[in-house]
């Protein structure tokens, strides 16, 4: 796990810039095929580090990999929800060219009381294992 957070300070991020968005910098768009999931658990931490909070968005297949990692940062301790709005996209199907509608749902999490303190066991942890494997 150690591997993603590294390689996530390399990673730019696309962040969501419609009219209707208001350029969010703290939104995460979750696609299912393109990266695992302990990714966007850690990009979320990250992100509620920054912003206190972190709205995840995702469309169709890629909604269920949005409430799970919401559950995981819940059920964690680092996460409580805000709000989750579900609605419907129109959108043109690629192979057919023709309009077709996906779902999509937004969940916004904000942190938890202990975040911080959470945080910064599990940073420790990481150090004195890190220590342990070097000796």
């Amino acid at each position: 796990m150690e591997e993603i957070t590294e390689g996530m300070n390399n990673v730019n991020i696309n962040i969501n810039n419609n009219a209707n968005d208001s350029h969010k910098k703290n939104r995460i768009q979750v696609s299912n095929t393109k990266k695992p999931l302990f990714f966007y658990v850690n990009l979320a931490k990250r992100y509620m580090q920054q912003h206190n909070e972190v709205e995840l968005s995702a469309l169709g297949m890629a909604i269920a990999t949005v409430v799970t990692v919401a559950e995981i940062l819940k059920n964690n301790g680092l996460a409580v929800e805000k709000k989750i709005t579900t609605s419907t996209v129109d959108m043109k199907d690629e192979l057919r060219g023709r309009p077709i509608q996906k779902a999509k749902i937004e969940i916004l999490l904000g942190k938890t009381e202990n975040f911080d303190e959470l945080m910064a066991a599990a940073a420790e942890e990481r150090e004195n294992r890190d220590a342990e494997e070097q000796s």
